[in-house]
């Protein structure tokens, strides 16, 4: 894997300004301020929100409160998508702080998916390792290690130590210079205006005739609409990380160093701000 520690780091320890809000339809004993946190783009909801709970429920009593969910703008948001995924999606050209409202009861459950522990987001969480390196090394990396080695991925994203992650995960980066990259590169597309949640196929990131993939082969196949043609105005905005990475950048290098810790290269085509 090509040593850009530095990229590495700026995706592991970006930030997302956030306020929490309590759902005034709640039932308090007093007033529920407001708690701010800088959330990791790279983790998930239930993983960084114990603080945010402990807050809301000084204002509570135990009988008012059922499970906890978040929603922004009338949107209930999935925790089995990485924060940075979720925010791209709803709220990129959003000016800071990204204002979620907590609800503690009327679970959604046509929308989202119950999480009542971290051992839930875990099992998540390496079901998509699993998944990815299938698709990269035929999981032969992935059953090469030891159960200790798979709490060592988890346990460096649930407590945020770049290190401990990194020390494991670039395993599952390597691949023979001679094949020129992975299998097949793990990614999945998703749209704000879609019904579908996200677009995930079978793509190779060296053409049959030994020609190296772009992002823009990648969407040009997956979702040509995302691309704007000769003399046309800019439609969509195609965001990894919050960023727009150049259509012309490799997609090997884009998955080894913009996938999100599950593996996935997750890519977020959201409408052109009309302001």
């Amino acid at each position: 894997m090509a040593d850009d520690k530095d990229v590495l780091r700026d995706v592991w320890f970006g930030r997302i300004p956030t306020c929490f809000t309590l759902n005034p339809d709640e039932v308090t004993e007093r007033e529920a301020e407001a708690y701010y946190l800088l959330l990791p783009r790279v983790s998930y909801l239930p993983v960084v929100t114990d603080k945010v709970k402990k807050h809301f429920l000084k204002v509570m009593r135990a009988e008012d409160v059922e499970e906890m969910w978040f929603e922004y703008e009338g949107t209930p948001l999935k925790w089995h998508y990485p924060i940075g995924v979720l925010f791209d999606l709803h709220a990129s050209n959003t000016v800071l702080p990204w204002n979620i409202t907590v609800h503690f009861k009327n679970f959604p459950d046509q929308d989202l998916l119950h999480c009542l522990s971290n051992s839930i987001v875990e099992a998540h969480f390496m079901s998509s390792i699993k998944e990815a390196d299938a698709l990269k090394h035929k999981s032969q990396v992935v059953n090469d290690m030891q159960k200790k080695d798979h709490k060592q991925l988890w346990m460096g994203l649930q407590n945020d130590k770049f290190d401990q992650f990194w020390a494991m995960n670039r395993k599952l980066m390597e691949y023979p210079t001679e094949d020129g990259g992975f299998r097949y590169i793990p990614f999945r597309i998703y749209q704000t205006l879609s019904d579908r949640p996200f677009i995930q196929k079978l793509f190779r990131p060296v053409s049959p005739d030994c020609n190296v993939h772009t992002l823009g082969d990648l969407l040009k196949e997956m979702y040509p609409d995302a691309l704007t043609n000769d003399g046309e105005q800019k439609r969509y905005q195609v965001l990894i990380h919050g960023i727009e990475p150049l259509l012309e950048t490799p997609l090997q290098w884009l998955s080894e160093h913009l996938s999100h810790p599950d593996n996935f290269l997750h890519i977020c085509v959201v409408p052109v701000p009309t302001d």
